[in-house]
């Protein structure tokens, strides 16, 4: 008989293989978050509720995950993730995104559940454009990538959101690229078993194979020695260092243990009920 492998116990089976584009590296996100939870023991996702927008990545929870899960308008995954941790404190509520969901529409929930320290944990899946819709330039495309709005390639500086994110109460910042496998799986092992609290973040940088790849004539097998090559460690980066544009900077940003937004809500709910009682 052969042997299943061990992530079908958190997919949904009959929906395999899956409809991502040949190469697609979101095989390789669903991976490493398989691992991360058979390497914790877990049976099953019962507990869990994952949460997306639109966007290739946002399928990877729906339809593949066997688990609970919310596919809901364009931008506003944090803001429904928002409402079932405080519905429900005791599920935990993974939101899985693009750089388009995340860092463009819908960027304000982002900052502010960050800034909220909220009890969630996102992976913002980082393609370089918008894939679903034909590869449009994104908040976070390279300057110099050419993409089909800006065929001459793109002339602004992208976000990052690492950085960003550093500076709000966010508990835990972290970025890997989709080469950095075994890295990528210990910091989501790290967010969802270790720290368990405040919002937690992790960006996998993994650039679109068909509208990236293609038009810089690579394949995934290429794209992976550039970004190995490219990847530059947070931790070996002094103060006043020059970041060439060319650059990933990973690792980890941020990571602290504060009491998370859940926490505080409900410390203020019961000293409000006092105040009224007395």
């Amino acid at each position: 008989m052969k042997k299943r492998h061990f992530s079908q116990k958190y997919l949904r089976i009959e929906t395999l293989p899956t409809l991502f584009c040949p190469g697609c590296f979101n095989g390789v996100v669903i991976n490493a978050l398989s691992k991360a939870l058979e390497e914790e023991g877990v049976a099953s996702l019962r507990g869990y509720v994952f949460v997306s927008g639109i966007g290739c990545s946002s399928w990877i929870p729906s339809p593949y995950i066997l688990a609970d899960s919310l596919h809901v308008l364009h931008g506003r995954a944090v803001a429904v993730a928002m409402g079932v941790k405080l519905a429900n404190p005791k599920l935990e509520v993974i939101v899985i995104g693009g750089d388009g969901d995340l860092a463009s529409i819908g960027i304000s929930h982002l900052i502010h559940a960050a800034r909220r320290n909220l009890d969630i944990v996102v992976i913002m899946v980082n393609n370089l454009v918008y894939g679903m819709t034909r590869g449009q330039q994104s908040p976070t495309t390279p300057r110099g990538l050419e993409t089909t709005t800006t065929p001459y390639g793109s002339f602004e500086y992208p976000i990052d959101m690492c950085r960003v994110l550093r500076e709000t109460n966010a508990n835990y910042v972290a970025r890997w690229t989709i080469a950095h496998f075994f890295q990528l799986k210990d910091s989501i092992r790290e967010a969802l078993f270790r720290l368990r609290r405040g919002f937690r973040y992790i960006e996998v940088v993994a650039p679109c194979t068909t509208y990236v790849a293609r038009r810089l004539g690579l394949k995934p097998s290429s794209i992976l020695r550039d970004l190995l090559k490219n990847s530059k460690r947070v931790e070996e980066i002094r103060r006043g260092d020059t970041i060439g544009e060319d650059s990933i900077v990973v690792g980890i940003f941020k990571s602290e243990d504060k009491p998370g937004y859940i926490e505080l809500y409900q410390d203020y709910s019961m000293r409000a009920r006092g105040v009224q009682s007395g």
